[in-house]
């Protein structure tokens, strides 16, 4: 069986590694490993991902995990990454978005465990309460100015004329790094994990902590996971994929991972799935002789759903996919997952008062503008081309009532295969 370090490196997570030792520390140790995440929005994205099941890999090898939730340097904003000052956020905000995030992160981690059991904790809780002047002499003083402009994150910045850097976005890589040699000193954390663009701010810490007589910290970082066209992963059309079902339901979710390329599925199961190794070659070689089968995405989908929303929620995707590409009757949905599956779908809204005595299908079909007129409605209707949220109904005076809705609001039209239009009723 391979090492911790081997698995990942197989697998695609490491881009970079502090020291070649952390190998060999790691067959006859166990140590803490941590990773941040700083509250700058109410919810994670699937990049967040990556660290989160490093995480999780480090605690599967009896390593106990750490997940540090920005409280203080959510308040500076990290310039790694960004190419123009971050808008700090209110007090208010960035408390809510803790909140969330620990919700989140409870969620992917044991924190039962007797042996490595999670620590969920928040680095406002040390370095909220730190006085300016004490931690300027305590902290500030081992840090070269030097050394700080040569960080890739900074230099970046520094280069730009139009945006430079500012003294409170400078000085995130000191309290990152101070974060570091105080998880070393309280829960003895040997192992700090981030993506590649956290390589500076890890490197800080290393040292701040060799300066101050503590033991010989460790850094990995993992690639940025771009698609095969060059997108960052979870951007679509310029939206986040969230972990929160409130903001991305399951349905997109799985549909992102499904509809992943053939360029990119094998790479992303190894980073976002647990399968063996042996599993995700077996897929691999069925993508290589059978592609149209796409067995490689639905797997994928399936894992990754079923890591961020469980069992119940993966359920619900399939049920959703289900309801797109097949014949099954659309009911007992919520509103919100139909506008999800239906999103660029043509839509009307009628007042939902034309429910309450009934309304003929072919007088529905035109007033809601799905048909131009009766006569073009009756003939699509006795044809057995219309579709009521995927039921045929060949009846033109069939009477829709709010029975038929498909959900709380909404009603579903279609006609031939693919041809879907929403009914929204309002108050």
């Amino acid at each position: 069986m391979p090492s911790l370090i081997k698995n990942l490196e197989e697998r695609g997570f490491i881009y970079q590694i502090s020291d070649p030792d952390l190998d060999t520390f790691l067959e006859t140790n166990n140590t803490s490993c941590y990773a941040g995440f700083d509250p700058s929005a109410g919810s994670l994205t699937i990049g967040h991902l990556i660290p989160i099941i490093g995480l999780m890999h480090m605690q599967n090898s009896g390593n106990r995990p750490i997940a540090v939730v920005g409280g203080a340097t959510g308040m500076i904003g990290d310039p790694s990454g960004k190419d123009q000052e971050r808008s700090l956020l209110s007090i208010e905000t960035l408390r809510q978005n803790e909140a969330a995030v620990k919700k989140q992160l409870s969620k992917f981690l044991d924190f039962d465990s007797k042996t490595c059991g999670a620590l969920l904790v928040n680095n406002y809780d040390w370095t909220g309460n730190y006085k300016y002047l004490d931690f300027l002499r305590d902290i500030g003083k081992h840090f070269s100015v030097n050394a700080m402009i040569a960080k890739e994150s900074v230099k970046i910045r520094l280069e730009s004329r139009d945006q430079g850097i500012s003294y409170t976005e400078f000085s995130y890589q000191i309290l990152q790094a101070y974060d570091f040699h105080h998880l070393w000193k309280t829960y003895g954390c040997r192992i700090q994990i981030g993506g590649s663009d956290q390589w500076g701010n890890i490197t800080a810490g290393i040292d701040l902590n060799r300066r101050l007589g503590g033991e010989q910290l460790y850094g990995i970082t993992f690639p940025l996971i771009m698609t095969a066209d060059g997108k960052k992963i979870g951007k679509s059309e310029g939206n986040a994929i969230w972990l929160d079902e409130n903001l991305t339901k399951p349905y997109v979710l799985y549909q992102y991972f499904i509809q992943a390329d053939d360029r990119d599925v094998v790479r992303f199961l190894k980073l976002y799935t647990f399968l063996s190794m042996k599993d995700i070659n077996d897929l691999e070689k069925c993508l290589e002789h059978e592609p149209e089968k796409r067995e490689a995405q639905k797997v994928l989908a399936q894992e990754v759903t079923k890591l961020v929303h469980g069992e119940r929620g993966l359920r619900a995707a399939e049920s959703a996919t289900r309801v797109l590409f097949g014949d099954e009757p659309i009911k007992n949905f919520d509103d919100d997952t139909l506008k999800a599956i239906f999103a660029e779908t043509p839509s009307a809204w009628l007042p939902r008062n034309i429910l309450t005595s009934g309304i003929t299908l072919v007088e529905l079909c035109v007033v809601s503008g799905f048909c131009k007129s009766k006569g073009e409605a009756r003939r699509l209707i006795t044809s057995g081309g219309l579709y009521c949220n995927n039921v045929r109904i060949t009846e033109p005076d069939f009477m829709i009532t709010k029975d038929q809705l498909a959900s709380k609001s909404i009603l579903i039209l279609r006609s031939g295969k693919k041809r879907y239009f929403l009914i929204h009723l309002k108050d």
